[in-house]
């Protein structure tokens, strides 16, 4: 008998935002607070990914690069609404392939925002290295760069990202710690050995490495479930806070909001959070002051990555 993991998703599900396919009332978060503002630089990225949720590679341009000025004026609503944003998170794609990508950190950094940025750290961001040690004064106690390690070992990266992808990754991490900036890693359990000998496997590789990270803290190596929307998950309902002993508080929506420009329109869209990146319905405007309201858990990845796999993107 297959396990709810291995069957194919049930396709009466998470077509309703209000009712779940067996007639439950569907689970909703509302906004308690916009702690982070995540920017989608672009979908364009140096490596074709196995499973990239965002579905990022070299030709994929879906998303198109955000500009400065369009951060800008997200920046200034924060403001102009006083809604007490403490951190800007900046995803890909491979933000360091966006002309404009320190443009945009030095204004998160200078308007005093806590900057966490997702890279692979590979060639995209090593021709920017002067650049962004130029910033280093800036960024010192504001800036996090998350570097993806879908793995502790060479093997498992490569087959998720591609031969000659470990290298170059290991080599722009151990440049960033050289040079004094704040680094995590992004694993993904991709092996299906679970989250400790994962952890285990990290230890090892950080203490080869020699870098100042500690693969128990779940702040410096976060591990993020697999999100693979073809297979079957359970729908989220109004009673599932109290049986899973999860508060809706906790759950990503409650806290931020992504802006993703899409190819061929005019201007950005804020969507609830990271995972959604094309679905329209979930556009919430053009505005921040548009998407302050309530979210409904109406997708296959609000259950697995949010609710059950207790997964959030943000910093520490």
């Amino acid at each position: 008998m297959s396990t709810l993991k291995e069957r194919p998703l049930d396709r009466t599900k998470f077509r309703d935002p209000e009712t779940t396919a067996d007639g439950a009332a569907r689970a909703h978060v509302d906004l308690k607070r916009l702690d982070t503002l995540w920017f989608n630089t672009g979908t364009l990225c140096n490596l074709a990914c196995t499973h990239c949720y965002i579905e990022s590679s070299p030709r994929n341009d879906s998303l198109v690069y955000i500009s400065r000025a369009e951060v800008a004026a997200y920046l200034d609503e924060i403001e102009a609404l006083d809604l007490g944003t403490r951190e800007i998170g900046l995803t890909g794609g491979e933000p360091f392939m966006n002309p404009e990508i320190i443009g945009i950190l030095r204004l998160c950094l200078e308007r005093g925002y806590h900057v966490l940025l997702l890279t692979n750290a590979m060639r995209p961001m090593m021709k920017r290295a002067e650049e962004l040690k130029a910033l280093k004064p800036l960024a010192d106690g504001k800036l996090v760069l998350r570097v993806s390690l879908d793995h502790y070992g060479q093997e498992v990266h490569e087959t998720e990202r591609g031969p000659r992808s470990w290298a170059p990754a290991i080599e722009g991490l151990c440049w960033l710690a050289r040079q004094g900036f704040a680094i995590d890693v992004a694993g993904r359990d991709l092996s299906g050995e679970g989250e400790a000998s994962l952890r285990d496997g990290y230890a090892e590789l950080f203490r080869e490495l020699e870098l100042p990270l500690d693969a128990r803290d779940p702040a410096q190596l976060v591990i993020f479930p697999e999100m693979d929307e073809t297979a079957d998950v359970p729908e989220i309902t109004t009673d599932c806070w109290s049986i899973l002993n999860v508060v809706p508080d906790s759950v990503m929506c409650a806290s931020s909001r992504m802006v993703v420009k899409r190819k061929g329109e005019a201007r950005p869209k804020v969507l609830p959070c990271t995972l959604l990146p094309y679905d329209q319905g979930f556009e919430m405007g053009e505005t921040l002051s548009e998407a302050l309201g309530q979210v409904s858990l109406n997708h296959p990845h609000c259950a697995r990555f949010c609710v059950l796999g207790g997964a959030s993107c943000s910093a520490r």
